[in-house]
């Protein structure tokens, strides 16, 4: 099923990452984490891309995703849509979902990762899960930090659920995290990391280098969800 739908809202979340939304559908059911295929015409041919939904199940009243702008051609497509432009969008699809199955989770995201993990997040804070969720969010620097403002929010209203950012190019004036996710960060961050499943989601190598870090961990496989962004 496909949907041709307008967009109605465009936000700049940072210097290179925009968010695009829309009504949402009649019908348009998902869970939180899924994807849609999104799909443009680009000098007279279809082109298609898989995006997760950055808005939540529980939004009714729009469904958003959220890119990267990294100057790619389809990149620069979405890059030059304005409010009213029309896109096609299919049904939501993908298995990296959450809906309150486990009562720990912890949500450790690369970049433009952090898409599915806001879509967790606001799903879970406004149904009142009982679910303690410790994000860790890993950008190069602060300017690249997307959903900030949000996820202080949904914090503030919800004691169940913490997030750290790390940076690994921070400037000299960031107070917070630094460096990558690792061994000793998990450890210090999330000390009952063994009762938790983890949710990973980032470029390929990144999400490729915490599975193996949590497997030396003695983190099962069965406790791992995983969802690399290709074409990052």
């Amino acid at each position: 099923m496909k949907y041709t739908e307008t967009v109605t809202e465009i936000i700049k979340r940072s210097h290179d990452v925009k968010s695009f939304r829309f009504a949402r559908p009649d019908g348009f059911e998902y869970k939180a984490g899924q994807y849609v295929i999104i799909t443009l015409v680009i000098d007279g041919k279809n082109a298609s891309k898989p995006f997760t939904l950055s808005s939540s199940p529980t939004e009714k009243d729009h469904i958003e995703f959220t890119k990267k702008l990294t100057g790619h051609e389809f990149s620069n497509a979405l890059d030059g849509i304005e409010i009213g432009d029309e896109i096609i969008i299919s049904k939501p699809y993908g298995k990296f979902t959450f809906e309150g199955e486990y009562d720990k989770i912890a949500l450790l995201s690369g970049g433009i990762g952090i898409t599915p993990m806001i879509s967790i997040c606001r799903s879970c804070a406004d149904m009142k899960m009982d679910v303690d969720i410790k994000l860790i969010c890993s950008n190069k620097t602060e300017n690249d930090i997307v959903f900030a403002d949000e996820l202080q929010e949904i914090m503030s209203n919800n004691s169940n659920i913490s997030v750290l950012d790390t940076l690994t190019r921070a400037s000299d004036e960031w107070p917070g995290c630094n460096g990558r996710i690792c061994d000793t960060l998990i450890h210090k961050e999330i000390p009952d990391y063994a009762e938790r499943v983890f949710y990973i989601c980032g470029p390929p190598p990144m999400v490729d280098s915490v599975v193996e870090m949590l497997r030396s961990m003695n983190v099962a496989d069965e406790m791992i969800r995983k969802e690399s962004l290709l074409g990052y």
